[in-house]
């Protein structure tokens, strides 16, 4: 049975039929008035278009920070400390504090620029 096309607001139940085309579906029969759902239909182009691939400014910005001399000196730090640990088979050493120094250079860094390249 081909559902008719309405527009209309049922206040007694509180919910709003609106018909925007074939975008129904049959929901069920509420106090003898047909309810719908709107399903919205998107339909793509024909013509595929390309979209930029986007880039994360944040990324981008630990690259040219972890260059900067101070980060190089302390990312040897770390590695020097990360060997040292590596080749003893025994050791409570960890290389944290080297590290969350190395980050802790790289975040100051990249704050001071990310939110100017943030759109």
């Amino acid at each position: 049975m081909p559902m008719k096309k309405l527009a209309t607001f049922i206040c007694a139940i509180g919910c709003c039929v609106i018909d925007f085309g074939d975008l129904f579906i049959k929901l069920g029969t509420v106090s003898g008035i047909m309810a719908e759902k709107i399903v919205p239909v998107i339909k793509a182009d024909e013509e595929a278009v390309e979209e930029e691939d986007l880039v994360d400014p944040q990324e981008t910005l630990k690259e040219e920070c972890s260059q900067l001399p101070a980060a190089q000196n302390q990312w040897s730090k770390f590695q020097e400390c990360n060997d040292r640990v590596n080749s003893r088979s025994n050791t409570a050493e960890t290389c944290e504090e080297e590290l969350i120094d190395y980050l802790h250079i790289i975040d100051k860094c990249v704050v001071k620029d990310l939110f100017k390249r943030l759109k």
